[in-house]
């Protein structure tokens, strides 16, 4: 039996969650949003899986066009990801959390 979606998960997400890393127990339910693509993706991740890999699914699937993932950064609960290695266990994610992932500087608005 599959655990029931997180309302917050379905927000402004389609289709079927995205799968990171192979289940060692349940998967935590988790959004990845790239600001500048003004999207988000659910994430069934499993605990161990760390948070550059994260990184790299949402911006693969929402930015495709990004040429160096390191110009962006990782942020839960309005602060920064120091450790991308860091296993998403590590961090203050729980179920429903969302992982937003924003360009290193701050750019002028057009």
């Amino acid at each position: 039996m599959t655990a029931p979606q997180l309302f917050v998960n379905g927000l402004r997400t389609q289709g079927q969650p995205f799968k990171l890393g192979s289940p060692s127990g349940p998967p935590l339910q988790l959004r990845a949003q790239v600001l500048e693509a003004w999207d988000a993706i659910r994430i069934d991740a499993d605990p161990l899986a760390s948070v550059r890999s994260l990184k790299q699914l949402a911006l693969r699937e929402l930015y495709p066009d990004t040429r160096h993932e390191s110009e962006y950064v990782v942020k839960l609960h309005g602060f920064e990801v120091l450790d991308e290695d860091a296993p998403i266990s590590s961090t203050a994610a729980k179920n429903g959390s969302t992982f937003l992932i924003t360009d290193r500087r701050r750019r002028p608005v057009d």
